[in-house]
């Protein structure tokens, strides 16, 4: 993944937020992030702000905003990826939904006991998020977030590579 943007969303864009990490952009989210805190972290970390609110869009900063001028959140996204030409099936799953952090492989093994008894029998593949904790594997709710995806974004598919989809513990 190559020279792809990293965001920062205000605290009325937490859909959207999380529909960027399923594509993998780093994005940091906080529903408690104060207008002023979005402008730093934007400034400090070369981030792009998305943002609904007028005033923060209208920062005289050197940074990139973009004014999220509408409420649904596939909507928001389908313009985003559009308007933006985001890349969607380069890093699909590989960030946790929650921390916004790299995921990364676990053995098999070392899940067994902090994952459903029915998921450890049945599953050979796992993730985990370093920050969190989070342990992610693949099964049907990936289907089925791909299947929103590629319904949002006008495709017949999203694809990704062998190994990047990750479904959290508690299939969520």
């Amino acid at each position: 993944m190559t020279d792809r943007p990293r965001f920062v969303a205000d605290a009325m864009l937490g859909r959207l937020a999380k529909s960027l990490r399923m594509l993998g952009y780093d994005v940091v989210y906080r529903p408690d992030i104060k207008d002023r805190d979005i402008r730093l972290v934007a400034v400090r970390d070369g981030r792009v702000i998305l943002t609904r609110d007028r005033e923060v869009a209208a920062t005289s900063l050197p940074v990139d905003v973009v004014l999220v001028d509408c409420d649904d959140p596939r909507e928001q996204l389908r313009r985003l990826v559009a308007d933006r030409g985001l890349e969607i099936d380069e890093g699909l799953f590989t960030r946790c939904l929650i921390c916004n952090c790299p995921v990364e492989g676990i053995d098999r093994g070392d899940v067994e006991g902090a994952v459903p008894p029915y998921v450890f029998a049945t599953q050979d593949r796992f993730v985990r998020c370093p920050n969190c904790g989070r342990i992610y594997w693949p099964a049907t709710h990936v289907a089925r977030a791909r299947a929103w995806l590629a319904s949002v974004l006008g495709k017949r598919e999203v694809l990704g590579a062998e190994g990047d989809e990750a479904e959290r513990e508690d299939g969520n």
